[in-house]
């Protein structure tokens, strides 16, 4: 039976398949909040799924509750994987509806979350949140100013989370990946060097050494997962 429990949100995409794969070859309980049932899908052993709309208050905090309410396994990680990318156009070209779109998809979800969560990782005696932001934070590149600030607010956000809640024993870092190499993305660009991205199954292994008891000293951190040069 599992010791520990991890929350990982945007658990169906294709980094997030890699990382629960990835925590339950490694003993974890795995908690998987959903925004609907996927028919056909079948129980896998070590993972938990349920229907939560993350983006409001009572969703996420449901979420949370379920991941944390195993007495034998603890909550000891919450990853924020949870997101999506638009490419509007330049900055004036760009709608406030399209722009706060980005900023609800990639940063509300990751603060009711993580809201939610701290009290429990407080109360289990210490553990971990993993943001996953995106090399463009750091990087921009032109035609996607709403995408390229809400993965800066998710890495600003990590890093406050750090500061207030280290003496708590609670530590957060965050992993900016550079284009991940899913389905999606192939499809989306189809003529891109694909060998260049970054496989999934490799953030995923960060993501659960940033989750771990192996990264108790870290907190605050930035790590870039890029793909090939």
């Amino acid at each position: 039976m599992a010791e520990r429990s991890v929350l990982v949100t945007g658990g169906a995409g294709g980094l997030g398949g890699a990382a629960v794969a990835a925590f339950v070859e490694a003993g974890w309980r795995v908690v998987v909040p959903e925004r609907e049932a996927r028919p056909g899908s079948e129980p896998a052993a070590g993972v938990l799924r349920l229907v939560a709309d993350l983006s409001d208050p009572a969703g996420a905090t449901r979420a949370v509750e379920v991941a944390a309410g195993d007495p034998a396994a603890p909550l000891r990680a919450v990853v924020n994987l949870i997101g999506g990318y638009a490419s509007e156009g330049l900055v004036h070209e760009t709608p406030i509806e399209v722009f706060e779109r980005m900023l609800t998809v990639n940063l509300r979800p990751t603060y009711l979350v993580t809201q939610a969560a701290l009290p429990h990782l407080v109360a289990a005696g210490g553990g971990a949140v993993v943001c996953v932001s995106a090399r463009a934070a750091v990087a921009p590149f032109a035609g996607a100013a709403g995408y390229v600030t809400a993965k800066a607010g998710v890495l600003a956000f990590a890093n406050a989370v750090a500061v207030e809640y280290r003496p708590r024993n609670v530590r957060c870092n965050t992993v900016l990946p550079s284009v991940i190499d899913t389905s999606a993305n192939r499809a989306a660009q189809p003529d891109a060097d694909h060998s260049r991205w970054v496989a999934p199954a490799e953030i995923a292994s960060v993501i659960r050494f940033l989750a771990s008891e192996e990264s108790a000293p870290t907190s605050g951190a930035t790590v870039p997962v890029y793909g090939r040069a």
